[in-house]
């Protein structure tokens, strides 16, 4: 769930930005829920990672069905790592990313990373922690922050979507510059996160919490 009120936080934000507010009164309430656990969250973002959306799912379903698992059950670290390297190729996986996916699922079984670990920790360890593991990134674990720990106050400037939402709510003549994006998001603290959700909702963005992959711009994620 999230960690501060939903409602609390749009009249802050209506207080704070007359831009924002009318982004608001378009887009409508704060619907940001949070939706997965940590280890299937991040799983999820290394499968979806520069694939289109259904070429991702029809792969992370085969993937699913190796392991005896579906959308709803997940499956455990560890019976990841016990898949065969060719179980997981005949299922769609490639090598790359199976090298991620064991990465993540080896440092979630030996509680190097954990659901309550994450919690405990600022936000700049959660994404130290969680950019440790390979094909991870910033931006994945900012998007960790906002949609699975549900933190108040991530502004992404790496995030295209966010971006362009700026551009076109603040009639920018390009887009902003990540200074720029910090500038236009200081009156948003403590709630940067919920300005920067509508920021995508006004673009009409799919995100996680609708059930899809939100795919990151190319040049976020290294």
């Amino acid at each position: 769930m999230l960690s501060y009120d939903p409602t609390e936080t749009v009249e802050h934000l209506r207080r704070a930005d007359p831009v924002l507010a009318r982004v608001i009164e378009t887009v409508g309430p704060l619907t940001l829920e949070p939706r997965d656990g940590a280890f299937r969250m991040l799983s999820r973002a290394i499968f979806f990672q520069q694939l289109a959306g259904p070429a991702a799912r029809a792969i992370l379903g085969r993937v699913l069905a190796t392991l005896g698992a579906n959308e709803e059950t997940w499956y455990e670290p560890a019976a990841f790592l016990a898949a065969s390297d060719e179980q997981l190729r005949a299922a769609g996986l490639s090598r790359q990313k199976m090298a991620y996916l064991r990465d993540l699922a080896d440092k979630f079984a030996s509680g190097e990373l954990s659901e309550g670990i994450l919690h405990e920790f600022d936000d700049d360890v959660v994404i130290e922690r969680v950019s440790a593991v390979k094909g991870i990134g910033r931006w994945t674990a900012e998007m960790f922050l906002i949609f699975s720990l549900g933190r108040p106050d991530v502004l992404p400037v790496d995030d295209l979507g966010v971006r362009r939402g700026m551009q076109v709510a603040y009639g920018l003549p390009e887009l902003p510059k990540p200074e720029e994006m910090r500038r236009i998001a200081e009156p948003w603290r403590p709630y940067r996160s919920a300005g920067t959700w509508y920021m995508w909702r006004a673009l009409g963005v799919e995100l996680p919490e609708q059930g899809r992959g939100y795919k990151p711009p190319a040049e976020s994620e290294t």
